[in-house]
């Protein structure tokens, strides 16, 4: 299953490296996170084609399927969440809990060259969106269910995290 990072201290993805994939979310420009969902995007397309790509490690953990079909779903949701932060004041963000989606939608059983497009879907236009932000954007709030409070930036740093991270859950190169 993903790493659940501590709710209630989800700031040490922004303030250190992290010890499991390396990702530093504090040492990019945040201009320049499109470019990196788009790079993202690109990366999970081989990891959809590999020929293990339904097999599990162990019992507990994901295949790299259901691992790309957890991020283009990050994609999705966090573009919503995303446009509610650019379009209201501190708007609060719907739930959305990831381990009841993989079951509902039954990640397992999905096709991965589909997976795969919509994943390169959902990054193009989460990038797209960011690609558009400027100036005092960068700086708008919205709240997560649980209480954690982004700025659009922190946002940006916090979920570019969470897709690195899973390809070195699932062997990738980086």
């Amino acid at each position: 299953m993903p790493i659940v990072p501590d709710t209630k201290n989800w700031t040490w993805v922004l303030e250190r490296r992290c010890p499991e994939c390396g990702f530093e979310a504090y040492a990019f420009l945040r201009e320049t996170v499109g470019a990196m969902i788009r790079e993202n995007g690109a990366q999970w397309e081989a990891v959809l084609r590999r020929p293990d790509v339904r097999s599990r490690p162990d019992d507990g953990t994901w295949s790299p399927l259901e691992y790309g079909c957890h991020v283009r779903d990050v994609y999705r949701v966090c573009l919503g969440r995303l446009e509610l932060m650019l379009r209201g004041d501190d708007p609060d963000f719907p739930n959305w809990d990831q381990d009841a989606t993989a079951e509902a939608d039954r990640y397992s059983e999905q096709d991965p060259a589909r997976v795969a497009a919509e994943l390169v879907d959902a990054a193009r236009r989460y990038a797209d969106a960011y690609d558009a932000v400027s100036g005092d954007q960068w700086a708008r709030t919205g709240m997560r269910s649980d209480g954690a409070r982004f700025t659009v930036e922190s946002f940006a740093r916090y979920v570019i995290h969470d897709p690195v991270h899973h390809l070195a859950d699932v062997g990738a190169p980086r």
